[in-house]
C-alpha cells in the first residue's frame, strides 16, 4: 500500500465552521533566496508552476489564538484573487477546492512536533456553484 505524500481532505473536515481570507502572497524558496536568485518564488514540485500562501484565519470559535491563522498554498500561474468581502465588514469568506494536507516533522527546538501543511488546488466564495451539501448532494 503506497500512502499519498499529500492526503486529499474534503474542506468541511479541515475547517467546518468556515475559513476567512486575510491576505494572498507569493511562496519564496528560502534557497533561492539564501543564493540571491532575482526571482526566488518557489515552484510546485509537480506542476512547475508558481506557488502561493492564501492567509486564512479559522472560523472555529475554538481554535487557539496563535493557531486559528494557517496558510494554504495554491499553485497557480498568477496570483489568485479572494473572494469579495461581505457587503459593510472585512470578512472575505471562502471555501478551497481540491484541499490536501501533507504531514511533516519540525526537528528544530528542543522538542520535535508534528505539522500539517495545507494545500489546494483553487479557492472559491463560499456557495459558489457546484458546492455540495454534507451527504454529496449538490447544493440548491
Amino acid at each position: 500500500m503506497a500512502v499519498p505524500q499529500r492526503i486529499p481532505v474534503r474542506f468541511e473536515d479541515v475547517f467546518p465552521h468556515g475559513a476567512y481570507v486575510l491576505g494572498v502572497e507569493p511562496v519564496n524558496d528560502f534557497d533561492k533566496v539564501k543564493a540571491g536568485v532575482a526571482d526566488p518564488q518557489e515552484r510546485d514540485k509537480i506542476t512547475g508552476v508558481l506557488v502561493w500562501a492564501v492567509r486564512v484565519m479559522d472560523a472555529d470559535p475554538n481554535a487557539r489564538a496563535g493557531s486559528a491563522e494557517v496558510k494554504v498554498k495554491i499553485p497557480a500561474p498568477v496570483q489568485p484573487v479572494p473572494p469579495e468581502p461581505v457587503a459593510g465588514t472585512a470578512l472575505r469568506p471562502v471555501e478551497f477546492e481540491g484541499l490536501t494536507v501533507m504531514p511533516w516533522v519540525n526537528r528544530f527546538g528542543p522538542t520535535p512536533k508534528l505539522g500539517l501543511a495545507l494545500r489546494a488546488k483553487g479557492m472559491r466564495p463560499v456557495g459558489a456553484a457546484g458546492r455540495r451539501v454534507a451527504d454529496g448532494r449538490a447544493a440548491a
